[in-house]
């Protein structure tokens, strides 16, 4: 007697549009927390009145409580970046810190390096469009708590 062998191969259900755009979660998750990380080490410099920070702040004519405040602000944003209902709404506020630092770099610094903000711009403003879901939930949980 001849027995029915039935395939034991299995086809991938997942479609290449999927697979495309877990890689591109991925890609933007190790992003998020590399901004992450960099934002804190900004910020460190700042609060802790590193030598470089004061005399960047000093060139500008800044004092140090604006120096203070920009270092708690990217500290927050670092933060917020790693929690996932924050981090569309931080990668929204860093879109205005990075084009202040832009400006400030073309205006009283140093014009060359205005390059770097706007094109970690460019980076915030794909990971608040990731978000975008996790702002509107954000939203959502402040309107029914108002």
């Amino acid at each position: 007697m001849s027995e029915t062998t039935t395939p034991t191969h299995t086809t991938d259900t997942a479609t290449p549009t999927a697979a495309v755009r877990s890689r591109g979660a991925v890609a933007l998750t190790v992003a998020r927390v590399a901004l992450a990380l960099f934002f804190a080490f900004s910020a460190f410099a700042k609060l802790i009145a590193h030598e470089s920070a004061i005399e960047t702040f000093d060139r500008m004519g800044w004092s140090h409580g604006a120096m203070y405040l920009i270092g708690a602000l990217e500290m927050a944003g670092a933060v917020a970046l790693l929690v996932p209902l924050l981090s569309g709404v931080a990668a929204m506020a860093f879109v205005g810190l990075l084009a202040g630092a832009s400006i400030v770099q073309l205006t009283l610094l140093d014009p060359v390096n205005a390059i770097m903000p706007a094109l970690l711009i460019v980076l915030v403003v794909l990971i608040a469009r990731d978000r975008r879901d996790r702002t509107a939930q954000l939203i959502g949980l402040v309107r029914r708590r108002a």
